[in-house]
């Protein structure tokens, strides 16, 4: 049964369209950013982090390296979601979304500025950790936080819609992190770019980040939890009380989310990466077909949230499950011709499945918990994906490629968790409460 809520704004209606937009415009270009911080440490991870600050003789051990410091800000996620999910529950939504900006912006531009190996020797590998752990603390609230902002502020017949405004930020950013460095990498030498080009990326991110918070400051708080906190109905310790009385769903959550991430990180990480070092393709070209890819993302993840929410999230939820599960082999043989075009053709099909997934993702999860938990719920639930799924998946792809010499085991890998995804949202009972009144 659905929950019914009596939600009204601060003058005692429904949000205005004007409101609506403010609420949209906000959750997709704070999100944007913040997922342009994240990527450009991707793309730096892939490009030169390795002898930036993990010098070694074996270039395959200096890349592993660095991507085993992009996993680290994975490991921190579920932290920050868990922490600011907590909070978000208790004190609203607005202000952990301001505070998740400022800590992803400030490590961007603190990674810009930090010195490398060879000025500070191992002080620089572990101040990278340090500061790619505080972005992963910052990107683990912003996720829960943009959605339910969005979602809460929805009509009825269009929560998949509002709820794919912060997922449209994540192909936004990858457009923009490639972007810059596609620009910087063209305006710069190799031995300048390696020197101290590839940090305007991180500075970039200090004007962005302003621009950002302007934005979501002049916003109001989600009229349901304003509602929720009129009434009293704020939990006292909304996180006990998700674990108590919403595991098996914040599970099972967790498990439709842990696909669709790691499509994200295999085509905008580890391709680069397997592009420029195995297939020797330009790194213009590997961040061209990048860009493309995000691209189609882009208008297919709003596809996917159309198609929701017209055919219902769960049944376009399963056709891009059972897609990936199609899709997981025949994506890497044509990666593996050489050919950008079929390159570009491969990633269009496996972004397809992605956001058959990602469009109705968010308005999905939402609805699987209550007002009172129901940042909780979803970041937790969020971030136990994209830990599973995304944050190790470069690493476990070098690793596999390494051991076997061939993409085969990435494309079992990848299919397996299409299954998990696919199983999980078989088994979960769908919109058991409103995300919305409107």
């Amino acid at each position: 049964m659905e929950e019914t809520l009596r939600v009204e704004t601060k003058n005692g209606s429904a949000p205005t369209a004007k409101a609506r937009r403010k609420v949209l415009v906000a959750s997709l270009v704070g999100t944007a950013i913040e997922w342009y911080d994240f990527f450009i440490y991707g793309a730096a991870a892939a490009l030169v982090f390795g002898p930036q600050f993990f010098p070694s003789e074996d270039p395959l051990a200096g890349t592993l390296a660095a991507f085993a410091t992009f996993a680290v800000g994975f490991i921190a996620r579920p932290i920050g979601g868990v922490v600011m999910g907590h909070f978000g529950d208790r004190v609203g939504r607005r202000q952990m979304l301001l505070l998740s900006m400022l800590m992803m912006g400030g490590a961007t531009v603190a990674i810009g500025l930090l010195p490398n190996h060879a000025a500070i020797g191992i002080w620089a590998p572990i101040l990278l950790v340090t500061l790619r752990f505080v972005q992963g603390l910052g990107v683990g609230g912003e996720w829960g936080g943009a959605v339910l902002m969005a979602v809460e502020y929805s009509p009825k017949n269009k929560r998949a819609l509002y709820g794919a405004f912060p997922q449209m930020g994540l192909p936004i950013g990858i457009i923009a992190a490639n972007l810059v460095f596609v620009v910087v990498a063209n305006m710069t030498s190799p031995e300048m770019f390696n020197a101290w080009g590839w940090r305007i990326p991180f500075l970039l991110s200090g004007a962005l980040v302003g621009v950002a918070l302007y934005i979501r400051y002049s916003i109001e708080e989600s009229p349901v939890f304003e509602t929720a906190r009129k009434e009293e109905n704020v939990a006292r310790n909304p996180l006990g009380l998700l674990f108590r009385e919403h595991l098996w769903t914040v599970l099972l959550a967790g498990a439709i989310s842990i696909a669709a991430p790691a499509i994200g990180y295999i085509y905008s990480v580890y391709l680069l990466s397997y592009g420029t070092s195995q297939l020797e393709l330009t790194r213009n070209t590997m961040l061209g077909i990048i860009i493309i890819g995000a691209v189609i993302h882009l208008v297919t993840v709003y596809l996917g949230a159309v198609l929701a929410d017209k055919f219902t999230q769960k049944k376009v939820f399963v056709a891009g499950a059972i897609l990936v599960c199609l899709w997981a082999f025949p994506f890497f043989w044509m990666v593996d011709t050489a050919s950008p075009v079929n390159i570009v053709i491969g990633v269009t099909g496996i972004l397809i499945a992605q956001s058959l997934m990602a469009g109705p993702q968010a308005a999905l999860i939402a609805e699987l918990f209550p007002t009172e938990v129901r940042y909780s719920g979803a970041s937790v639930s969020y971030q136990i994906g994209s830990i599973l799924g995304g944050g190790f998946m470069p690493m476990i792809a070098i690793g596999l490629f390494a051991a076997f010499g061939t993409l085969t085991p990435i494309s079992v890998y990848l299919l397996g968790l299409g299954v998990i995804s696919l199983l999980g949202i078989l088994t979960l009972r769908i919109g058991r409460y409103s995300a919305s009144a409107y």
